[in-house]
């Protein structure tokens, strides 16, 4: 049964994902979610209590993946510094935001506080604190990067300086204005080393 109930749950979430892309948020309904993922409406209702919430799932899962993927990447080739971890950073972003479904629309949720999915269901922190905070986890957890004192204000201020110029970046087209991926991962990069030089 559990294991049905996760199936039935990932089904719902690439549902939403496939859906966001094709209509939107706007005109995207519970309906049309359950019916692409085969399960009746009521199924939905069991896990989600609306549109909002199914948006602030997939919102988690991008989140999750997003952290998996920098863990490989990581594992793989590690980042020397906080300038070189930026730049990762900001490479994974793009490459989900052209390759993932509805990742486009959604990526880690909205912005701004009290819109319909964020990550925090209770608005008690915005998504880019969240990100932030996760980062921070990420590269002092895995890489061993040092935990240097206004750590925090500086990645949450990089984060939101990547999140408006790529917002920027694929406001025009799926793929993103290169030249404006260029400046982003230039602009990070450079605020990290300018703020956390030698670490």
């Amino acid at each position: 049964m559990q294991q049905r109930s996760v199936e039935r749950f990932e089904r719902l979430l690439d549902a939403c994902a496939e859906l966001l892309d094709e209509v939107g948020y706007e005109a995207l309904t519970t309906s049309q979610i359950a019916k692409r993922a085969g399960v009746p409406i009521g199924t939905l209702y069991q896990f989600f209590d609306g549109k909002p919430a199914v948006a602030r799932a997939l919102a988690r899962r991008n989140l999750e993946a997003f952290l998996e993927r920098l863990r490989a990447r990581f594992a793989a080739a590690p980042a020397p510094d906080w300038p070189s971890a930026g730049g990762a950073v900001v490479d994974e972003f793009v490459a989900m935001k052209r390759s993932v479904p509805g990742f486009a629309v959604v990526d880690f949720g909205e912005v701004q506080q009290n819109r319909p999915f964020m990550l925090d269901a209770e608005n008690e922190l915005e998504n880019n604190q969240i990100v932030a905070q996760s980062l921070k986890e990420l590269v002092v957890g895995d890489l061993g990067l040092p935990e240097v004192p206004g750590l925090d204000a500086v990645l949450l201020t990089a984060v939101e300086a990547a999140d408006g110029v790529l917002r920027l970046a694929f406001r025009y087209g799926p793929t993103g204005d290169p030249d404006l991926i260029a400046e982003a991962d230039a602009l990070i990069r450079g605020y990290l080393a300018l703020r956390l030089s030698g670490n």
